[in-house]
């Protein structure tokens, strides 16, 4: 009964908040918000900080290719896309020289019929 009968602390005001700006739709709970921290981040399994990315290789420059055989239907559809555009650089890892060799072997594949210019949708 003596415990009801204390007059407690009044308690601190609350921080300010960190930013400035309007309040945002994200719950409040530190880095993984309430949850906690989200697998893989720094700390995490692995342990190499938030992202890692092995750094991407030519093929062609790997396997000492020269030509690119626009005859090679295989290894040409393996850079164009599902929709017949070629795939980029920076998506295949293949190197400058390579890409514009493999560039003009994919349109002469093109226009002798091996490959398709684009897909029926």
């Amino acid at each position: 009964m003596s415990d009801e009968n204390q007059v407690k602390a009044p308690e601190a005001p609350a921080a300010p908040a960190a930013h400035s700006g309007p309040p945002s739709d994200r719950p409040a709970g530190g880095p993984g918000g309430p949850r906690g921290p989200r697998p893989g981040g720094p700390g995490g399994p692995g342990g190499r900080g938030k992202f890692f990315r092995r750094k991407k290789v030519c093929k062609f420059c790997t396997e000492k290719i020269d030509a690119i055989p626009y005859r090679d239907v295989r290894l040409l559809q393996g850079f164009v896309a599902e929709r017949g555009k070629i795939v980029p650089r920076r998506l295949t890892g293949v190197c400058t020289t390579h890409q514009r060799r493999l560039t003009r072997a994919i349109k002469q594949a093109r226009n002798i019929a091996l490959l398709p210019f684009a897909t029926r949708h």
